[in-house]
């Protein structure tokens, strides 16, 4: 729903926009992956309901492997509502629904494609001990965000990436400005992780990893933003595309050209609805 301003407790607003569309830390991720070129498979489940059907087809239409998305009558597919302002600021309630049905059975039918992958993203939007499996089977790269989170979700992620919000919940440090990020990196490092970004939204992102103990800040353009819904996950898709395609490129470079992928994402209403394809995007990206 898009209004002028977001309602306080108890308020009723009129707002001017009301609109569907797909949406989910994971698909969105994979959906902008896939837009940039790379070869995608989603494990998750959906409920066998009009939302679930809709999304199998929406995964299909963005040429992504719905081999192991599973559709379930125990639960309905998971929603979210979200109100935007006019500034493009957020607030989310989430009903994950379908999705923490995903179990360890699920995963064992997508091991072949889970361990052959050249990168493997996790949200944590499914149950906990399911993606620490996923992670254990891939020994590959995360994002998630739980106050205790099981100690080995660092140890087992190679990069290791939370927004502001995300990074005050795992450390308890408020993230205001750029010291904070580094205070945050720094401790995400000492519990294990090998690379941690910290993304800042219109500020880019911290970057900080085991063999480069001095923080690089990575600025992003600036744009005007229109909708910021989403603009994480496609830094993430962007991201996980380039670790895949193009590995010999820094991890400063990947960082910058997801951030510009991003930033082309928040110039545009919706989540998936805003990320661009490879053919839209300036061709030095690639």
């Amino acid at each position: 729903s898009l209004t002028t301003r977001l309602p306080k407790a108890g308020e009723t607003i009129l707002g001017h926009k009301f609109f569907v569309g797909f949406g989910g830390k994971g698909a969105n991720q994979c959906v902008q992956s896939a837009r940039l070129g790379a070869k995608t498979s989603l494990i998750c489940k959906v409920g066998k309901d009009s939302f679930g059907n809709d999304y199998v087809d929406n995964l299909k239409k963005n040429g992504i492997s719905t081999a192991f998305v599973g559709q379930t009558t125990d639960a309905a597919t998971g929603t979210a509502s979200i109100i935007v302002n006019s500034e493009g600021q957020n607030v989310i309630v989430i009903i994950p629904g379908a999705n923490l049905l995903l179990n360890f059975e699920d995963l064992k039918r997508a091991s072949d494609v889970i361990c052959k992958a050249k990168v493997v993203v996790c949200q944590l939007e499914i149950t906990p001990a399911v993606s620490l499996e996923a992670l254990k089977m891939a020994r590959a790269s995360g994002a998630p965000a739980l106050a205790d989170l099981d100690p080995r979700f660092y140890t087992y992620s190679d990069i290791f990436c939370c927004n502001e919000t995300e990074a005050e919940i795992l450390t308890g440090i408020p993230v205001g400005n750029l010291e904070d990020a580094e205070k945050v990196g720094r401790m995400l490092l000492e519990r294990g992780c090998k690379l941690v970004i910290v993304t800042l939204g219109a500020e880019g992102c911290m970057m900080i990893s085991g063999d480069e103990p001095i923080p690089k800040h990575v600025p992003a353009g600036k744009v005007r933003a229109v909708d910021t819904t989403g603009a994480g996950d496609s830094f993430v898709g962007a991201l996980a595309f380039y670790l895949a395609y193009y590995p010999n490129l820094s991890m400063e470079e990947m960082i910058r050209k997801s951030n510009c992928v991003a930033s082309v994402s928040v110039q545009a209403p919706g989540t998936q609805s805003s990320y661009p394809y490879r053919k839209d995007l300036p061709q030095d990206l690639f």
